[in-house]
Formats: C-alpha cells, sequence, structure tokens
C-alpha cells in the first residue's frame, strides 16, 4: 500500500524523493515476496530465503534512506 501511494503522489508532483521512496519500499515488499517463494516453491533452504529478504531490505532501506536526502527542485 505505500508503494502505491508514493507512486501516486510522485505521478501527482513530479517530486524525485517521492519515486525513490516508492522504489524503496516496492524492492522491499519484492524482497519478501521473492524470499517467500524461493523458499516454499524453489525448495531453496530457509537460510538462504532469509538472506535474500535481508538483501533486499537492506537495499531498500538505503534507497529510502536516500530519497530522504533528496534535494527539491
Amino acid at each position: 500500500g505505500i508503494t502505491y501511494i508514493a507512486y501516486r503522489a510522485y505521478r501527482r508532483t513530479g517530486v524525485p524523493s517521492l519515486r525513490m521512496l516508492g522504489i524503496g519500499f516496492g524492492i522491499i515488499t519484492f524482497g519478501a515476496l521473492l524470499a517467500g517463494i524461493a523458499h516454499q516453491v524453489l525448495s531453496v533452504s530457509l537460510e538462504m530465503g532469509i538472506l535474500i529478504n535481508s538483501v533486499l531490505v537492506a537495499i531498500g532501506l538505503g534507497i529510502i534512506m536516500y530519497s530522504l536526502y533528496l534535494e527539491r527542485e
């Protein structure tokens, strides 16, 4: 839901930080989905699923942090 709201806000205002915020939350969401699917469907070990999720959450949080420092135009 937050990803969608950030995307809509970006489309309405055109502020780059909102775009980056949406991308960051999207990566976090994608990481959770990918880790769950990899573990349940592809029979990846639980440890590898947690690693996939953790790496993508770290990337997503880094992008969210970056969005906080973008200058407004």
